[in-house]
């Protein structure tokens, strides 16, 4: 019998209530850190007592005050006070119960996503268990005979209960050791969010045109980074219960394509990306080997790294609006043109004051680094990786310290620089067929 069966199978079991329960699931895996523990951003694990041998945990789904960045808050439902509800994190084999307490104004039930368990705990309202009503508490309980990282949420009135923010994760970490050692084990959960400018819920109604996207809830530059010492191995699980797919895209280094919601894969399947799509329903672990600096991470669908985002609005570039802006202003005090040359001055002016939006609505951009402006919102953060950062540290180093000679520069302000080689402008109605030459404009330098 190993070190892990000898804890749950014998009396050392009933002194768990006296034991931490970070302290219990470092003891459960046999081996010195073989599995580090997740951390969730911007999110926490939840605790659980042994009971018998049996790993306990205790869902609460209520209605929260959520902030999805500081200048916007709203009425959401999670569990335990937070939206995604805490990570459940726990081993292959492990026996668990875990009980589910109803404090909505509306029944409910916890599915939990593809896990393999007994039909009754499969958590579908209806079909395989009784509505779990309000003030009632139900207790699912199976053993867990699979790996991997994979989600829970509710089966019950589905559309409105996830748009406003019920879910979560559960990760299995693998009976036998990774075949790669893991250093960081990062977790984020990707969601969509129909929060109306001006308003404090979520508008559960809304099937495509949301404006607000998360990792974890938040929003760029509330979202926490990513951090890794230099040589590290870093897996980060990613989990999509939005209404969306999501092509997730990592600067700097490749990483590795290494499991999905069936848990670990044979290496023979690894591949090597830069972005991986995470489909709806769908988790992707990925791993990388972190290389110094200040790396994006966000997803590659550009309005998804957008605040805020409004639709069925009128192409304003290239347009001349000076005339337009003064008649507006007689009716909307306040109103300011843009759009004409593009959108890059929006953060400077709402950073500025120049142009306040409604309440408790984020700015489209948000984000300054140590450059000027990120222009940055929604699913986005940055991988953060220092050569002398210590082992467990967490705490976000700031930013990166380029070595000299390292970071592009400006050799002109000329825009008629150099000889580039352009294409000739096409007389109308002419095939493409002209040969690129170059273009002389007598400025070969400073």
């Amino acid at each position: 019998m190993n070190r892990r069966d000898f804890f749950l199978n014998t009396g050392a079991a009933t002194l768990a209530a006296t034991v931490p329960a970070a302290a219990l699931a470092d003891a459960s895996a046999s081996g010195p850190r073989r599995h580090p523990k997740v951390r969730t951003l911007n999110g926490w694990t939840l605790p659980f007592q042994m009971k018998g041998g049996v790993k306990e945990f205790h869902l609460v789904a209520e209605e929260i005050e959520h902030e999805f960045a500081p200048g916007t808050r709203a009425k959401c439902w999670g569990y335990n006070g937070s939206t995604p509800g805490p990570t459940i994190e726990v081993n292959e084999g492990d026996r668990v119960r875990i009980l589910v307490t109803n404090r909505l104004p509306e029944h409910t039930t916890i599915h939990w996503h593809g896990i393999d368990l007994p039909s009754g705990m499969d958590g579908v309202g209806g079909l395989s268990q009784p509505h779990i009503k309000p003030g009632e508490t139900y207790v699912y309980e199976f053993t867990l005979r699979q790996h991997g990282t994979h989600m829970y949420h509710p089966h019950a009135d589905e559309m409105v209960q996830m748009a406003v923010g019920m879910m979560g994760l559960l990760i299995i970490h693998p009976r036998q050791a990774e075949p790669e050692r893991i250093d960081r084990d990062y977790a984020l959960l990707l969601h969509n969010w129909a929060l109306h400018p001006g308003t404090w819920r979520p508008d559960p109604s809304v099937m495509t045109d949301f404006d607000l996207w998360t990792f974890n809830s938040r929003v760029f530059p509330a979202i926490d980074p990513i951090v890794a010492r230099s040589g590290e191995r870093v897996r980060i699980r990613i989990g999509n219960l939005s209404m969306h797919d999501h092509p997730i895209h990592m600067h700097g280094p490749r990483f590795w394509v290494t499991g999905g919601d069936g848990g670990r894969w044979p290496r023979n399947l690894w591949r090597t990306e830069v972005t991986e799509t995470v489909a709806v329903g769908q988790t992707r672990d990925i791993e990388f080997i972190a290389q110094a600096g200040d790396w994006a991470f966000h997803c590659h669908k550009s309005h998804h790294t957008m605040n805020a985002m409004g639709h069925d609005v009128p192409n304003t570039l290239g347009v001349d609006q000076s005339g337009v802006e003064s008649e507006i202003r007689k009716l909307l005090p306040g109103y300011m043109a843009m759009g004409e040359t593009g959108m890059a001055e929006h953060q400077d002016h709402t950073q500025m004051g120049h142009m306040p939006g409604p309440e408790n609505t984020l700015p489209m951009m948000m984000g300054v680094g140590p450059f000027g402006n990120l222009e940055m919102g929604g699913m986005f953060t940055v991988v953060k990786v220092r050569d002398d950062l210590k082992a467990g540290d967490y705490s976000d180093p700031g930013w990166y310290p380029h070595p000299e000679g390292t970071v592009a520069r400006c050799i002109s302000q000329d825009p008629d620089f150099g000889s580039p080689v352009r294409r000739e402008p096409l007389p109308p109605g002419d095939a493409p067929m002209n040969q690129a030459k170059p273009m002389r404009h007598g400025h070969e330098g400073h």
